[in-house]
């Protein structure tokens, strides 16, 4: 079952960046509780919302936040980047950047749906650089990580999981019921695993965004609480958690762009469903 495999591989990439993440955040939680009733410094500060324009229509808030303005900086520098980028016939670095991304996006949606998933790949593509875009801008300092809320990877989530929806309604009609339904699997079994399967499909956007979202938001109060451990122990003393906050700072690089990766893998994985529910 190829969707097997390949939520396999997407989830060992997510299991690298968890459990990186696991004991430093229990540590890193630990450490919120103590510097919350100390009253002073707030690791999740960074994640509070705040209004630059406010705008009300009746009881209805559309005030463009801090959250709205790093979100259209993200689409803005994928669109000048990929959009308004020279090309040469000999590639610059940036030409270089921009070929390695496309190549890479289209031969992972090559290889799960093959030529059928030539007409998803804008939005795939789209999904990757946006999210790719906000998770590496969120580690500018006094940045904000849009990403590291659940409202807006929920969004994301759902937008994918209604796609891989109607495409299946439309393809196949009510045979896209299928895909509740095991291949090979006894008839005294169908009670027990059908109810099973459904569940697992309308929880997807639920993994799907929280997963993203968790290991954002972990990974950020981690480098607050090192940062502030860093400054409460000055010279003498704040040399390790200098240390382990540069040490952090790589690894949430790389967790930066394997959550992309992995909610990208797994969006191709569900439009694939949604072409071959048979399998």
């Amino acid at each position: 079952m190829q969707a097997t495999h390949e939520e396999g591989v997407a989830a060992q990439a997510a299991q690298m960046g968890e459990q990186a993440h696991g004991g430093a955040a229990a540590v890193a939680h630990e450490a919120a509780q103590a510097a919350g009733h100390g009253g002073g410094f707030d690791p999740l500060h960074q994640f509070q919302i705040h209004p630059l324009v406010p705008i009300r229509i009746g009881e209805v808030d559309f005030s463009f936040t801090n959250s709205s303005l790093w979100m259209v900086i993200a689409v803005a520098l994928v669109t000048i980047i990929f959009l308004f980028g020279e090309n040469r016939m000999i590639p610059g670095r940036l030409q270089s950047v921009r070929e390695m991304a496309y190549e890479f996006v289209a031969n992972i949606t090559r290889d799960i749906l093959h030529d059928e998933g030539r007409p998803f790949f804008p939005f795939v593509f789209a999904l990757f650089l946006f999210i790719l875009a906000a998770n590496m801008l969120g580690m500018i300092p006094y940045s904000f990580t849009v990403t590291s809320h659940i409202i807006v990877t929920f969004a994301l989530a759902v937008v994918v999981f209604l796609l891989a929806t109607i495409v299946g309604f439309v393809k196949h009609g009510f045979r896209y019921l299928k895909l509740f339904v095991p291949s090979g699997v006894p008839l005294f079994m169908m009670p027990i695993l059908v109810p099973v399967e459904v569940l697992s499909y309308f929880t997807r956007p639920i993994s799907l965004s929280v997963r993203l979202f968790a290991n954002m938001m972990a990974g950020h109060t981690m480098l607050k609480v090192f940062a502030s451990f860093v400054v409460a122990l000055g010279i003498i003393g704040g040399w390790a958690p200098l240390a382990m906050m540069v040490a952090l700072t790589g690894l949430e690089f790389l967790v930066a762009f394997l959550q992309a990766y992995v909610f990208m893998v797994l969006s191709i994985i569900y439009i694939s469903d949604a072409l071959h529910p048979e399998h």
